[in-house]
């Protein structure tokens, strides 16, 4: 291997020293500019934040609400109206006498100006209940504010002032756009302190915190109580977010802050803009997501989708639509899951109709479905029961963990399960079983096993063979509980 090696080596044709001399410098200067543009890439932040602060700090406004509220109930003890001790206690727990009547809050909060003829974007907690909105601007004019109206869902609201002059505003961006590791600038009124920049990173994107429509992005911008409804500006002086909450052990900041995305807030402004209220689109169903063991449990190859446990009174039934159903594409983009259906069904057009492909028993099937308004749904009340009685079958069993006996009319009634409701009813649970891990508990009722409804124990114990004849691992039931409905699969014993 060495005299094989060595003549190899031999074989070179030596390289003129001008030549190499040549190349080495050309080499030398490609590997500066690399390491310059690699250092700008990652050092990414401007000099100063000034001229940016500069150019937008006109439209961020300070927001002054004010509310009447009524007295605070005292813990003071009942005492006879003409005793001897009334004045007593008055005194006692009131030593100034002051008027125990209603009284006016005051709250602070921020916003920012989205036009030149006065429309200004805030949280909806900043203003809710309030009886007069006072907005002060960056050049110490005042001017009172209207409220267009709220969405408590995103925690926006819409407010409007008279002005006898334009006024300075910012423009909304793109959300989507932003990347975690870019500069971020909040701008706002933290702690009533007055105008007051941060600086910081978007520590994640996607954030939910307890809300349907929530799509935050997370910063370690220094957020406090005050900041609530400012805006959360990038590079380019657009607003990519509204500055909302903060995630605080003792009320401060501490570098996790939410801002809802732009990409939420201006559908809403726009609907709040246009009809003073939002106007969502709604389908109709009730969902849940597509978990590993609920995919093998249905036969299906990935654990996507929206899965379909109750289809009351609305668009999607009047479409065909049925519990079981896995709902994998709306209006021709792939579902992920039971956010992003929710998230699109809302921004879907009301009133016209989407194509919808749901998958049933293996096969997939294209739905046509006319969206409604959630609002007006939500408005409406539930339907009084009245089906008919079935009698009680007096057997019971042990079946995957859990003791099992057919549902009465009286025990449905108890549940708060409408009349007609059919299934086994869950009487006790084996603490050590995977159905009391995965959440069963008695009280629940199974109405479904395997995509087929069950009324008895014989049913119930057929779906299970049924499965095992079919490869199955596990068995997938439809379980509900004071009416709500959801799917859970169970391992099938060997």
């Amino acid at each position: 291997m060495q005299s094989h090696a060595i003549t190899i080596a031999r074989r070179v044709e030596p390289v003129p020293a001008a030549a190499l001399r040549l190349f080495l410098a050309l080499m030398l200067g490609l590997g500066l500019a690399l390491a310059q543009a690699v250092t700008a890439h990652a050092q990414g932040a401007p000099a100063s934040f000034a001229s940016l602060a500069e150019k937008i700090s006109p439209a961020v406004v300070n927001i002054t609400t004010a509310t009447v509220v009524a007295a605070p109930a005292q813990n003071s003890p009942m005492v006879p109206e003409g005793s001897p001790f009334e004045d007593f206690f008055r005194d006692f727990m009131d030593p100034e006498n002051r008027d125990q009547g209603p009284r006016r809050s005051e709250a602070l909060g921020s916003g920012f100006v989205i036009s030149e003829d006065g429309y200004i974007v805030t949280n909806n907690h900043v203003i809710e209940g309030a009886d007069d909105i006072q907005i002060e601007f960056f050049s110490g004019k005042k001017l009172e504010a209207k409220l267009v109206g709220t969405d408590p869902k995103t925690d926006i609201a819409l407010l409007k002032v008279e002005s006898d002059t334009p006024l300075p505003f910012v423009s909304f961006g793109n959300s989507d756009l932003a990347r975690v590791g870019d500069w971020v600038v909040a701008m706002g009124n933290p702690l009533g302190q007055g105008f007051s920049v941060s600086a910081g990173i978007v520590s994640a994107r996607n954030r939910a915190l307890s809300g349907t429509y929530d799509d935050y992005i997370q910063t370690d911008a220094a957020i406090n109580r005050g900041n609530s409804g400012g805006p959360l500006f990038n590079m380019d002086g657009q607003v990519i977010g509204v500055n909302t909450a903060i995630l605080s052990p003792n009320g401060g900041s501490i570098g996790i802050g939410f801002s809802m995305a732009s990409n939420v807030v201006t559908k809403v402004v726009a609907q709040l803009r246009q009809f003073g209220e939002t106007r969502r689109g709604w389908l109709g169903v009730r969902i849940q997501d597509v978990t590993p063991d609920v995919a093998e449990a249905m036969g299906l190859k990935e654990s996507k989708g929206a899965l379909v446990t109750d289809v009351p009174e609305g668009p999607a039934k009047e479409s065909g639509m049925q519990a079981g159903d896995v709902i994998v594409t709306f209006d021709g983009s792939p579902v992920a899951d039971t956010r992003d259906l929710v998230r699109r069904v809302a921004d879907a057009p009301i009133g016209e109709a989407v194509r919808v492909v749901v998958m049933r028993e293996g096969k997939t099937r294209t739905l046509s479905i006319v969206l409604g308004r959630r609002e007006e749904a939500e408005n409406e009340g539930p339907t009084a029961p009245g089906d008919p009685e079935k009698p009680a079958e007096p057997s019971s069993a042990e079946v995957l963990g859990l003791t099992v006996a057919p549902l009465t009319a009286e025990q449905a009634g108890e549940m708060g399960l409408p009349g007609g409701t059919e299934g086994l009813a869950v009487t006790d649970v084996d603490p050590a079983s995977e159905a009391y891990a995965k959440g069963l508990r008695e009280g629940d009722v199974i109405t479904e096993a395997g995509q087929q409804k069950v009324t008895g124990i014989k049913d119930l114990q057929d779906r299970i063979e049924e499965a095992r004849e079919a490869g199955r691992k596990s068995l997938l039931l439809l379980i509900r509980r004071g009416g709500d409905p959801r799917f859970v699969a169970l391992s099938l014993p060997e």
